[in-house]
């Protein structure tokens, strides 16, 4: 009976992240912004409450690889209501409220819980904590909520910022400005129910620096067996489901592919040799240079991308290896900015791979009558994955990253971040040089290019 008292009255000790969770914890050592952007039950306001009682007590246990601090700290939580910050944060932190026994059985060690401030007009609920630091110092916590308004923010200077749910984008501006002078951490933690938001788009489209986001889908959870996460996915309404279960924003109306991610994913499985291939290639420097590689069944119809690949300055010499690594002869589909000619050079881009051995087609990405529109072959990815005849190899991160934002505004396709889509499009555009892995099939190629 003792040890267990003292188990839960010093949980810190015992907390082992999910691989997900860990992953989020990690990224804090090299990244100021963070997004843990999860599922519903999954463990991610679990997770932060740990991380932060880290922060004020200074115990980060052996396997910690994120951000620390080896001095006291000041720090501030907050969530959507004065209602949800207690019943939420605050029960992780320090245990159920108005339960006196239950104090010290949430994330902070009851031993380091030097006292509470109750916050006025809300039953239960705690305004600030001070937290013994392993140092002899002591650490302090504000606790407060988004309904407050963003003066209620404006406070002393802070050395990190806990937000739980999603904030108005002036409330998680004002939280970034509390840390600006220590240039400390602040970490969300929420599943994105109010799809792709401004606060959403800092951390999935505006590529801000020092921002990361991990997704956390209830497969992830590894407290739910493999059917009882298929038994909660299944439970969601179809359009909460992106959302709700896989942690991904909705994007609605204005997706270029409205189709839920989960209705084009697909286990990764070993590509039948008979089955032709292409790579679908965008070239750039500033913006990445992205290769998608896709396999045809052409007895069902069904195009799979399997591979995908995307670095940003670099030279043709390190594209051209990572490419030929995954078969020096899968035709290689290219758009048409590869035939200008670079300041250094004077030649093509697409020379440059050639001359790197990379299997670029002979002509650039067009449509059997010689037109590159653009419409055309988003309308015809579309019509494949609403027909089930377009899949996705599940963890190309590198490519769903950009499926879950690609959108539309006022009509027109935002020209961000979309260099594995671009890439993708220009692949299905060349698919009917699509080519299986014969020495047949690849020496017609081989003659033109050295012509």
């Amino acid at each position: 009976m003792e040890r267990a008292r003292r188990a839960r009255q010093n949980r810190l000790q015992y907390y082992r992240p999910y691989p997900k969770q860990a992953e989020f914890h990690a990224a804090g050592a090299t990244h100021r912004e963070r997004l843990l952007s999860a599922s519903n039950q999954s463990g991610k306001t679990w997770s932060a409450s740990f991380e932060t009682a880290m922060h004020l007590t200074g115990l980060y246990p052996d396997w910690w690889n994120g951000k620390r601090f080896d001095r006291p700290t000041n720090g501030g939580a907050a969530s959507v209501s004065a209602e949800l910050t207690r019943d939420g944060v605050q029960r992780l932190l320090l245990g159920r409220a108005g339960v006196a026994d239950e104090v010290g059985t949430g994330s902070i060690p009851k031993s380091r819980i030097v006292s509470m401030r109750p916050r006025q007009g809300v039953p239960n609920a705690v305004g600030s904590i001070i937290v013994r630091h392993v140092s002899g110092g002591e650490s302090t916590l504000v606790l407060k909520s988004y309904d407050q308004g963003r003066e209620k923010f404006q406070a002393d200077t802070l050395d990190f910022f806990w937000l739980d749910e999603e904030p108005p984008y002036e409330i998680y501006t004002e939280a970034l400005t509390r840390t600006n002078a220590t240039l400390g951490p602040v970490y969300l933690t929420f599943t994105p129910l109010q799809g792709m938001s401004e606060t959403v788009m800092r951390f999935t489209h505006d590529e801000v620096a020092g921002t990361h986001v991990t997704y956390m889908t209830v497969y992830d959870a590894l407290h739910y067996t493999r059917e009882q996460a298929d038994a909660i996915v299944a439970s969601y309404p179809e359009h909460e489901r992106e959302a709700r279960a896989f942690g991904k924003p909705v994007l609605g109306s204005g997706a270029v592919y409205p189709i839920p991610e989960s209705e084009i994913t697909i286990p990764g499985f070993s590509i039948p040799d008979e089955w032709p291939r292409i790579c679908g290639m965008d070239i750039g420097w500033d913006h990445p240079t992205a290769a998608i590689w896709m396999a045809h069944n052409r007895d069902a119809d069904v195009i799979y991308v399997y591979d995908a690949y995307k670095r940003a300055k670099q030279i043709p010499a390190v594209h051209a290896s990572a490419i030929k690594a995954r078969g020096a002869w899968i035709p290689v589909a290219w758009p048409s900015d590869a035939l200008q000619a670079q300041k250094d050079s004077g030649k093509p881009m697409r020379d440059e791979y050639i001359a790197e051995g990379v299997a670029m087609l002979p002509e650039r990405a067009q449509w059997e009558d010689g037109s590159i529109g653009v419409e055309p072959g988003l309308q015809i990815i579309l019509n494949r994955m609403s027909t089930g005849r377009f899949k996705v190899f599940a963890g190309l991160e590198d490519w769903f990253s950009e499926y879950r934002i690609y959108h539309r505004k006022d009509g027109v396709v935002v020209k961000k971040m979309d260099d594995a889509m671009d890439a993708t499009r220009y692949g299905v555009m060349m698919l009917r040089y699509a080519k299986a892995q014969t020495l047949s099939t690849f020496e017609p190629f081989r003659e033109s290019w050295r012509g």
